[in-house]
């Protein structure tokens, strides 16, 4: 297990080195001068020219390159275009936020899609199956931010329950969590349901009824422990997704997250933000893939990592 674990983290140096430089390489060619943007329209050429200097910008792309990479191997993200402040601790400000309503969204999601799946697997080909999957192919066809611009027109404009501005609490986390989770539960509904058909067939679970052991007892003991290997892949993916891809339930419900974050980033040509919201969620990614091939051999015994 520690040699497995080692070698996956090794493995995560060049995925994390190729994606430092995609995100690099597309803000070199990305039209828009920072510079400029951060001066405003008034600035002098001479100043432009100056404070391009300073920040290195006329060095080659090879030599700008490594001093990002080599800064973010030590955590230093380098500071905002905009305000002159450090990215990663602007990120790790506004991280909670978006760890909170992610958290949210997949426990609803899990719960939902989990106890779903599952009573559809145990009531097949009846009235209940056919309704849990009808309403699962529903919640996996709207798409997100039209929900939630739906919801804020009806509970915070029509009937002002929650806050068009944003806000803490719960009351103002439960839609958002409700349209970020909404897809990823329809998903596991379905995932959930035709794994445990799956497993169903196997020779220990007839063994299993065949010593007397009622439906609910086979299905908690025996047949859920193996159909959730492919289900708790989905939710590792899924989860570290979240975290990175919040970005319209965050704009519309105007939570200050890392989504939020990033969309003003690029709106503003401030590369060390963008560049660090995407290898911040990148790493956030590939960890949470290491977690979830690590949490198999905990699900099912057979697996070992040699």
């Amino acid at each position: 297990m520690v040699k497995y674990t080692l070698s996956r983290l090794l493995m995560l140096i060049p995925v994390l080195l190729g994606v430092t430089f995609l995100t690099f390489a597309i803000a070199q060619i990305t039209p828009g001068d920072p510079v400029k943007l951060m001066l405003g329209p008034a600035a002098t050429p001479e100043k432009v020219a100056q404070i391009r200097e300073q920040l290195g910008f006329n060095d080659p792309f090879l030599v700008q390159y490594g001093r990002y990479a080599w800064n973010a191997a030590h955590l230093n993200l380098g500071k905002s275009i905009r305000g002159q402040t450090p990215v990663l601790r602007e990120i790790l400000a506004r991280f909670p936020s978006t760890l909170e309503l992610t958290l949210a969204a997949m426990l609803f999601a899990v719960v939902t899609g989990l106890i779903g799946g599952t009573i559809a697997a145990t009531a097949r080909a009846r009235w209940v199956d056919s309704a849990t999957m009808v309403t699962a192919l529903v919640g996996l066809s709207i798409p997100s931010f039209w929900l939630a611009i739906l919801l804020i027109i009806v509970f915070g404009i029509n009937l002002k329950w929650i806050s068009v501005t944003g806000g803490a609490g719960l009351k103002n986390l439960i839609l958002p969590a409700f349209c970020l989770g909404i897809g990823t539960a329809a998903m596991l509904a379905r995932l959930t349901r035709s794994s445990i058909l799956e497993v169903v067939r196997e020779d220990y679970v007839r063994t299993a009824r065949a010593k007397g052991l009622g439906d609910r007892v086979v299905i908690v003991r025996h047949v859920l422990r193996n159909a959730l290997i492919p289900v708790v892949t989905v939710i590792g993916l899924e989860f570290a997704g979240m975290l990175g891809g919040a970005v319209f339930i965050e704009s519309v419900f105007a939570r200050p997250g890392l989504g939020r974050f990033a969309v003003n980033a690029i709106a503003a040509r401030d590369y060390p933000q963008v560049q660090g919201v995407v290898l911040f969620a990148a790493t956030v990614y590939v960890l949470f893939n290491l977690a979830v091939d690590l949490l198999y051999g905990f699900l099912d015994p057979r697996i070992r990592y040699d």
